[in-house]
């Protein structure tokens, strides 16, 4: 069954005329008959300084003479370029995967990669999944969040926790819960962190959206202990917060506000930001730390932490990025940092957490490895605060076991 082409012209580009020709023949197969070829990355760019326009698909070549795979695709971006690549490459797994990562990274939008030789149906599963895509993205996007639009919402309550459970990996415990922001917005909907998390980081909001966070969390906390459910409570930082002088002490007015013990909070720091403003945050650690608020690194492995600043910063718990958990079933490179990762948080005497556990293969992993919590869609989607304690009741139910395997 052919393909129902929605691309206008495909661009394919390899300096090997026989790829080419496979190529070209293998796209014809599946209903794509304007397709242009070129074995020179300055004749692509002549071609679209044309007609580029036209050109909704690129498929490249990573390793070429004179200009490569990866200068074509800075010239790419220099010039804007909006439609979708795909890289078409004889290179290692790691190789290829730094290159979609930096085209990523430089604003261009990448479907995926075919190793060579080319296979059509390779081909034709990176197409399907393209047209796929291209079908789910509405023709009206919603228009940007505004800083004013931002201010407004945390003035008035529309940001609210929800809550995503931590599973103790050894017994299928419900341990505790972190807190996620989401925004009530009575004309957009629910809308979810990527969409006004940077506007807040920008425009100086994120202080304000943090601690009105918090503040929910916190009452939710209350809800559940008068329910007879004691959870402990994980939440997300701002550097910008801890910043602030008097934030610690703001911190622990909220939890003895709210009747919890200070030790069932836990405050998570992302790894990358917390390290480009160490000496700014350290004040506020230290006497978070003095009043027994617990701390997490978050996203370890994402950001530039030395040996010498994990040792130093009064962490109790490391969360192990979902990029290496996800990623640890296919990718060797993902597995060794995953395992790495676990052993350092073991040696150094940290809780360790897993994030992103999607899967039973996932589970089992980091189980195996001795990771001390779990957290992720196989387990659960974050929900709000009134749902939880029927969660857990319903959870703790079913899992709940001496035998480390309670999801098998």
């Amino acid at each position: 069954m052919k393909i129902e082409p929605a691309i206008r012209r495909i661009l394919v580009l390899d300096d090997d005329a026989f790829i080419l020709k496979t190529v070209s023949h293998a796209l014809g197969r599946l209903g794509y008959t304007q397709v242009v070829t070129t074995t020179s990355a300055a004749q692509a760019l002549t071609l679209l300084r044309g007609d580029g326009d036209a050109i909704d698909f690129i498929l490249c070549d990573l390793n070429m003479p004179e200009m490569d795979g990866i200068e074509f695709l800075r010239e790419l971006a220099d010039r804007g370029f909006g439609g979708r690549i795909a890289l078409i490459s004889g290179e290692n797994p790691r190789t290829l995967k730094m290159a979609e990562d930096l085209a990523r990274a430089r604003s261009l939008t990448i479907v995926g990669a075919i190793e060579k030789p080319v296979r059509v149906e390779a081909l034709k599963a990176l197409l399907v999944q393209w047209q796929t895509e291209a079908q789910e993205v509405f023709s009206l996007d919603p228009p940007p969040v505004t800083p004013e639009e931002l201010r407004r919402a945390i003035e008035t309550r529309e940001l609210v926790a929800f809550f995503q459970p931590q599973i103790e990996l050894a017994t299928g415990w419900v341990a505790g819960v972190e807190a996620l922001a989401r925004w009530k917005s009575p004309s957009r909907g629910l809308v979810l962190p990527d969409a006004f998390i940077p506007v807040a980081e920008r425009h100086g909001l994120i202080g304000p959206l943090t601690e009105r966070i918090m503040a929910d969390a916190f009452s939710n906390m209350t809800a559940w202990r008068s329910q007879g459910l004691q959870l402990r409570m994980a939440l997300n930082v701002s550097v910008e917060s801890l910043k602030e002088l008097d934030f610690p002490d703001r911190v622990l007015a909220g939890i003895l506000a709210a009747g919890v013990s200070p030790a069932s909070v836990i405050l998570e720091v992302t790894e990358s930001r917390f390290m480009a403003n160490l000496v700014a945050a350290m004040d506020s650690l230290v006497r978070l730390r003095l009043k027994k608020i617990r701390l997490s690194l978050d996203d370890f492995g994402t950001g530039y932490a030395s040996l010498a600043q994990l040792r130093d910063i009064p962490f109790d718990e490391l969360k192990v990025g979902q990029t290496f958990v996800r990623g640890a079933a296919q990718d060797e490179t993902a597995r060794t940092i995953l395992e790495a990762s676990i052993a350092l948080g073991q040696k150094l005497g940290m809780a360790v957490v897993a994030e992103g556990v999607e899967n039973q293969g996932d589970w089992d992993r980091v189980a195996r490895l001795g990771c001390d919590l779990a957290q992720g869609y196989f387990m659960a989607h974050p929900m709000p605060g009134a749902d939880i304690p029927a969660w857990v009741d319903a959870w703790n139910a079913r899992h709940c076991t001496a035998d480390s395997s309670v999801l098998q």
